[in-house]
């Protein structure tokens, strides 16, 4: 299986994002889909 990071992620950097989308840091973001998948759909 190939991966952009060379790894697979934790649950700790899905629950990063998961904060950011909650916190008003991304009060700026409208409209917009985050992946968080490590570069697996990039490629």
């Amino acid at each position: 299986m190939r991966r952009a990071m060379e790894r697979l992620g934790q649950p700790i950097e899905i629950a990063k994002a998961i904060l950011f989308l909650a916190t008003e840091d991304s009060s700026f973001c409208t409209g917009t889909v985050l992946v968080a998948d490590g570069g697996w759909t990039a490629g």
